[in-house]
């Protein structure tokens, strides 16, 4: 098997339990905009560069040999702060270059009221960070056309996982639980993000995927759940429309909608955590859900 080389663009949370999981013999590494970062990415099992919106000689050498490449980077301002400064390697300077893969958002469909929706859906964001995401998909699906490599875009729902999650929140005082009426959210455990594009990866699976839990649930009974397993009382509800929000929190609430996962399904892939109570329950009965670099005691070798 030929030797694999994956260079992520922004190893972040998500980036860093892709880079637990990789098989052994597998070489990633990846970016961060701070060098105080090198060792959580090294713990990871990533190689660190540092990436501050140019690509250094180190990079364009390390793209030079890179077999897939991961995009975990949001649009800015200013567009994707990945595609035009690294648009001209993968075109003429990546010849081992066999896959891509984009971390988007469901955000991209916009508001359904609370309707079940799939891969077909039409994409109606809102102007603002979700239309800027969907440019971006299309931008990135437009460069692996003319490049004639396989592009997966992987649109995510809210993530968590060790480190992030409702008991954290209820440890620290954060959690609230807001009641609007009818809302739902779904969301995805950090660790089905690394497993679904490891099942993409390694099949070099192009197309776009709904990764995401199999059950959308209003977000005040995820925080009930975990205090009820924790053993302390939950926050007092909250009325939705008397609540102080940041505008940002606020926009979230703004768009309610039921998504399926069916073409990550269709390609085989079991979900490790298809709802919040399995993956709350894992938590808590291995004590990981701090986080506290846990994680990052796992073998390296992928498990399952």
């Amino acid at each position: 098997m030929t030797q694999q080389n994956i260079f992520i663009f922004g190893a972040g949370y998500s980036g860093k339990a892709f880079g637990r999981d990789r098989p052994q013999g597998t070489r990633v590494a990846g970016t961060t905009r701070s060098a105080g970062k090198f060792a959580e990415l090294q713990a990871a099992g990533i190689e660190p560069f540092l990436f501050d919106g140019h690509l250094t000689p180190e990079i364009r050498a390390k793209l030079a040999e890179t077999t897939q490449l991961v995009v975990s980077a949001a649009p800015g301002a200013d567009g994707d702060p990945v595609l035009d400064v690294a648009r001209d390697a993968i075109l003429h300077h990546m010849p081992a270059l066999r896959w891509i893969g984009y971390l988007s958002t469901v955000g991209v469909y916009g508001d359904y009221g609370g309707q079940w929706i799939d891969e077909t859906a039409a994409c109606r964001p809102k102007p603002g960070r979700s239309q800027a995401r969907l440019d971006a998909e299309q931008a990135w699906h437009d460069l692996g056309e003319e490049v004639g490599r396989p592009i997966a875009i992987l649109r995510l729902s809210g993530i968590y996982g060790p480190g992030r999650n409702a008991f954290v929140n209820l440890e620290n005082g954060t959690a609230k639980r807001l009641i609007k009426k009818d809302q739902v959210f779904n969301r995805i455990h950090v660790d089905d993000i690394s497993g679904a594009l490891w099942h993409l990866l390694e099949a070099d699976r192009g197309g776009i995927y709904n990764v995401t839990d199999d059950e959308p649930a209003p977000p005040q009974d995820v925080v009930s759940y975990a205090a009820a397993l924790m053993g302390v009382a939950p926050p007092p509800e909250i009325a939705f429309e008397t609540a102080q929000l940041s505008p940002m929190a606020r926009s979230f609430y703004g768009e309610n909608k039921r998504v399926a996962n069916t073409e990550i399904r269709a390609t085989g892939y079991e979900f490790r955590f298809p709802n919040y109570r399995t993956a709350f329950d894992r938590m808590w009965a291995e004590g990981s859900w701090r986080g506290e670099g846990e994680n990052d005691k796992r073998s390296p070798i992928r498990q399952g």
